[in-house]
């Protein structure tokens, strides 16, 4: 059975690129009928902020995202966070040091950094390797029984892999192909902490390893791990139930040059979080998906599509429809750019497939926030009505404000353009008309556009304008005799009399 994890480190809000990353392992597993597992990788207790692993569950539940197993979820593969597994992981290491694959290392960190430097004066980098291993204090230089002194005494130490010299390392990635690394280029890695803390490099192979993971399909910033993790499998002999790696592609900024930032978020006025994030540390708040009112649905639709394609033109297409075109071999090798512009427009585009209920329902939260009452019937009509001018439903009030509540002021420079001297005679007609006509769209076309405006060869976009100031404030609207049908009579004639009353005496 096809297996997959989502494993992120709780140390802040999650990126949109992580949000990807547990969207394309939800696909692939919905599509292959297998398991979908969180785990939460916190063995970097120094970065632990509290609040995020909640964080994460509530952003990815809000997106629909479903796990089968997890941290919130338990299983029988859990513990699910790293911290709760801790005492497993040191006799992994201790049996890469006992085969040979993994070395105890006592540098004190301004050992560390003097061979650095002294390495930089040389105008080189200095790498933890096969080539300086032995010219550093571990259990290789120092000796077995020399290094278990070390550690019996209470000496800090790490465990450090021990890569063979000079040989080629393989991975076999389902997105780029072979990629293959000789050891000389690779450093030993720290595996194991003195605190007892695993690194993310040993803790992530025992883990998919006990939880039984066949796909990992992770971030393209784990490829230069890639080769050691390929060698803890050979090392711990499990490379015949190794899992098949996928890098993704990197987010990138709008422009495309580099790794997309929260700080490009705030320069440009989007989110780079699903949700909205207040930092404990700090107490900054960051602006999310869903606070900014996009769908769900519509975010999951746009980050599909940044760095896969399903092969056609199709670009809006249901969680059951990624499901089922999902494909691995689709996705670009290339970072996918950020587009803010495409992000409205599938928002947009899901806003529209709310139904008039859907929509009437963010319609009314904002009259009760504002204290104002209409029917239900009546809020759901314009809601209708008004719904494919909308993007987010922060729009609606601006958009229909008129439906509910009457102009107090009069936009200046359109009735500077629309409304003349001898307006207010013709908005007197308009009230006489609508006081005598039935009261239904096409008696009061026929009588106001045919049988006054044009029979007296007035201007029709002067007087039909004027009268949308009036009734809106405004040039701004869905079709003017639409409009005077939905606020009724005399609404509508106590409107335009306010008008002829108010903008006469500014005029």
């Amino acid at each position: 059975m096809v297996r997959v994890r989502f494993a992120p480190s709780p140390t802040g809000p999650l990126h949109i690129g992580g949000v990807r990353t547990a969207l394309y392992n939800y696909l692939f597993a919905r599509q292959n009928g297998g398991k979908m597992i969180l785990r939460i990788e916190d063995t970097d207790q120094t970065r632990f902020v509290p609040g995020a692993e909640q964080y994460i569950i509530e952003a990815l539940d809000w997106l629909g995202i479903e796990f089968d197993e997890g941290v919130h979820l338990g299983g029988p593969f859990g513990p699910y966070r790293q911290s709760d597994r801790k005492p497993m992981y040191r006799q992994y290491a201790e049996q890469l040091i006992r085969d040979g694959w993994a070395y105890y290392a006592f540098d004190k960190p301004e050992a560390l950094e003097a061979k650095r430097k002294e390495y930089e004066a040389q105008k080189k980098t200095f790498q933890y390797d096969c080539n300086t291993r032995l010219q550093m204090e571990n259990s290789l230089s120092l000796g077995m029984e020399e290094a278990q002194r070390r550690i019996v005494a209470g000496e800090p130490y790490v465990v450090r892999f021990q890569f063979p010299d000079n040989i080629d390392i393989t991975v076999n990635d389902m997105i780029r192909g072979d990629v293959t690394m000789n050891s000389r280029l690779l450093d030993d890695k720290v595996l194991f902490k003195s605190d007892g803390m695993p690194t993310y490099h040993l803790a992530n192979i025992v883990d998919d390893h006990t939880m039984e993971i066949t796909h990992v399909i992770r971030g393209e910033e784990w490829l230069p791990s890639a080769p050691l993790h390929v060698m803890l499998y050979k090392a711990f002999g499990w490379e015949g139930t190794m899992p098949r790696f996928a890098h993704l592609p990197l987010l990138l900024k709008p422009e495309g040059n580099g790794k997309l930032s929260k700080r490009d978020g705030d320069r440009l006025g989007f989110p780079v979080f699903p949700l909205e994030w207040h930092d404990p540390k700090s107490g900054e708040i960051s602006s999310g998906y869903r606070e900014q009112g996009y769908l769900p649905q519509a975010v999951v639709n746009m980050l599909a599509l940044m760095g896969w394609n399903p092969g056609t033109e199709q670009e809006i297409m249901s969680m059951e429809e990624l499901i089922k075109l999902f494909n691995v071999e689709h996705i670009s090798k290339n970072g996918a750019k950020f587009n803010l512009d495409k992000a409205k427009w599938f928002q947009h585009e899901y806003f529209q497939m709310l139904s008039d209920e859907e929509v009437a329902a963010y319609l009314e939260q904002e009259l009760k926030a504002r204290g104002i009452t209409a029917s239900h019937d009546y809020i759901v009509r314009v809601a209708g009505m008004m719904k494919e001018r909308i993007t987010f439903p922060n729009e609606l009030w601006e958009t229909c404000c008129y439906f509910f509540e009457a102009p107090t002021e009069y936009n200046e420079k359109d009735v500077a353009k629309r409304w003349t001297s001898d307006m207010h005679i013709h908005m007197a007609k308009v009230v006489e008309i609508l006081n005598t006509v039935p009261f239904e769209h096409d008696a009061i076309h026929k009588a106001l556009l045919d049988d006054y405006i044009a029979a007296n060869g007035l201007n029709t976009g002067k007087v039909m304008n004027s009268l949308r100031i009036a009734v809106v404030g405004r040039t701004v609207g869905p079709d003017m005799i639409t409009l005077i049908l939905t606020i009724g009579k005399e609404e509508t004639i106590r409107r335009v009399e306010r008008a002829i009353e108010k903008i006469k005496v500014n005029s």
